[in-house]
């Protein structure tokens, strides 16, 4: 690069005076391909913490849920100072289910790291995440990470990715993409494939980038143009706007114009700013163009909405937000033992917390029902949503919930329901159960490869609604030896005259009281139980899954009747089988359309809707009877 190119870079004709001191890029991969352990490793041996200073792994996965899963959930800004130069990086979540984050963080870059597994290759989220950087004409650097792992393929990989570039629409310049091999875990990297040349340094990376990313424009003598991409909330400074500055300047103090998305200006002072280095949001006195910053004092700012300056307000391109797809009833805990595990039990207290979520979660929707005490909510996916549950359970929240629901649309005056791309790796023993599971759930095989050494990927598009409930169903069939990805792909018109489901009945209590081992011991012949003896159970609570369509009213709590000595020995030394462990994702994917999941701090209970028995039986045989 010439003297002159390092200072100005051509936009159409006119030169342009560029920021050299900065870099912004956001960190892209499929999930389990370690970006987040690449980054970690970047603010290690970067020029950016004391030198006594160590972090842990994944440091940027705060949540306690995403060190727990492995994933990332929400996208998180860091900075590194490398030589003279900081680079800005966006760590965002791999999952599809938050790919609406995905998509905002690359208005915010001009260059993304392309994270992929030397083993996996692409993965149908790598098709995902790269796709939305291409469109944004983003300048990519491919890193082939877990190099040192045994099977490694990265010639083959990067021909894999090289493939999937071309195929999404490449231009000429991102077909050049320099590639860097590398073992985050180890803190490796180099220009070589040969796992044998990696050295323990990440100046290979930080070159690349420094070399190849271009440099923002700086334009800070022009009117402000600030988009907000993320939101955060804090209960000191409320709601917090999180984006670039793609024009312009901003200081603490100054007037500004909020352009709202539907179409109203409101001016605002700002009263904070913030900036990402390391591991922290720190406080600063003026942003400028380049620069992602986080800004305060403004109660209702949302994703999309322009900062500009009040004497010359000018928009930005309002920024796409993926609608949800997936829908499921947040009610109030009525059960039996409500309120005996969590302190949050009220329908008030329920409700501020499902609204206080839409203050950072744009993508999820909260609506009110016909229903006391219930709320659809609505948002990308099983994983969106369970995610919420759980941290609302770790918070005290007692809840219970309905069964998942796809949501139409109407789509060219038709009725339409979401379609999923379904990416599956399996032994090639599996394959014929697999497709067999797969056509039950109306999914249309598009493709199937032979990877080698056993394994088979196919490829399927299927409904939405076909797959709420499969993955438990897949583990078993594949004896855990399969992965199975799937991203939404697009909707389509309605699949008419199917219903998918659970094709077996529910064992369900018809009394309260402690489980005995007597008891258990005759239910589970009938099916798989989800108790153990000792387990309090209620009327109306399922404890089991009846191996046949019907449900079926069982005594979990009867004892045997002790006549002597002997027979209560006998009692004693009875056994059952393990019952199956339910998670919350288990049991979301259990519940048919007359059950619900009750979850409380400690526990996850499946019930009836109607958990009285006599009352559940006429209301069944009323809904049998011929209409008129």
């Amino acid at each position: 690069m010439s003297e002159i190119q390092s200072l100005h870079h051509l936009k159409g004709s006119t030169l342009v005076k560029t920021r050299d001191d900065i870099r912004n890029i956001a960190i892209i991969a499929h999930v389990d391909h370690g970006k987040t352990t690449l980054v970690n490793e970047m603010l290690k041996q970067s020029d950016t913490l004391p030198e006594h200073m160590t972090i842990g792994d994944r440091a940027l996965d705060s949540n306690a849920i995403e060190k727990e899963r492995g994933i990332t959930i929400l996208s998180k800004n860091t900075a590194v100072k490398y030589g003279d130069t900081t680079i800005n990086i966006v760590d965002t979540p791999g999952h599809a289910d938050f790919g609406g984050e995905v998509e905002r963080i690359m208005k915010m870059v001009d260059g993304v790291l392309l994270v992929v597994d030397a083993f996996e290759g692409t993965m149908p989220q790598t098709r995902f995440v790269l796709k939305k950087a291409l469109e944004q004409h983003l300048t990519p650097i491919v890193v082939i990470n877990k190099i040192d792992r045994p099977g490694a393929r990265p010639e083959e990989v990067v021909d894999e990715v090289l493939e999937l570039f071309i195929e999404l629409g490449a231009d000429e310049d991102q077909l050049e993409f320099p590639i860097v091999y590398a073992s985050a875990i180890n803190g490796t990297s180099s220009y070589d494939s040969d796992p044998a040349k990696q050295e323990h340094t990440m100046k290979p990376l930080f070159d690349t980038i420094v070399k190849t990313i271009p440099a923002p424009a700086d334009t800070a003598d022009e009117p402000l143009q600030f988009q907000v991409s993320m939101l955060d909330y804090n209960d000191y400074v409320g709601r917090i706007g999180i984006g670039r500055v793609f024009r312009g300047s901003i200081a603490v103090g100054d007037n500004v114009t909020v352009m709202k998305l539907d179409g109203t200006n409101k001016n605002f002072r700002v009263t904070k700013l913030f900036g990402f280095f390391g591991l922290k949001r720190v406080e600063i006195k003026s942003a400028k163009s380049g620069d992602l910053i986080a800004v305060s004092g403004m109660d209702d700012i949302y994703v999309g909405e322009t900062v500009a300056s009040a004497s010359q307000p000018e928009a930005l391109p309002i920024l796409r937000i993926d609608p949800p797809t997936l829908q499921m009833m947040f009610m109030q805990n009525n059960s039996p033992f409500a309120g005996r595990e969590g302190d949050k039990v009220t329908a008030r207290k329920l409700e501020d917390r499902l609204k206080s979520q839409l203050q950072t979660d744009v993508s999820l929707r909260v609506d009110d029902t016909d229903q006391a005490g219930a709320w659809m909510v609505s948002g990308r996916g099983e994983l969106h949503l369970s995610i919420l549950i759980e941290e609302m359970r770790r918070e005290g929240f007692e809840l219970q919930l309905g069964r998942p629901e796809v949501i139409y649309r109407e789509v060219d005056g038709q009725l339409s329901e979401p379609f999923e791309e379904v990416v599956i790796d399996t032994p090639e023993q599996y394959t014929g159960t697999i497709i067999d599971a797969m056509a039950q759930r109306k999914g249309e095989m598009k493709n199937m490869e032979n990877e080698g050494n056993g394994q088979t990927r196919l490829t399927f598009l299927a409904p939405s609604r076909g797959l709420i409930g499969y993955s438990t169903e897949f583990m078993s069939s594949t004896g855990g030896y399969g992965i199975m990805n799937h991203t939404f792909e697009k909707y389509l018109p309605v699949i008419r005259n199917w219903t998918p489901g659970r094709t077996t009945g529910a064992l369900v209590s018809i009394n309260a009281g402690q489980a005995t081992t007597y008891s258990l011991q005759s239910i589970e012949e009938r099916g798989q139980l989800f108790i153990d003896a000792g387990t309090e159970v209620y009327e109306g609570m399922i404890v089991g899954e009846n191996s046949r369509e019907n449900d079926i009213a069982v005594n979990a709590t009867k004892g045997k009747n002790l006549t002597n000595t002997r027979a209560a020995g006998k009692d004693h030394a009875a056994a059952i089988k393990t019952p199956r462990k339910m998670s919350l994702e288990n049991s979301l994917e259990f519940l048919n359309e007359d059950e619900l999941c009750e979850v409380t701090p400690q526990s996850v209970r499946l019930r009836k809707k109607i958990l009285n028995t006599n009352e559940r039986q006429k209301f069944d045989k009323r809904k049998k009877m011929p209409k008129d």
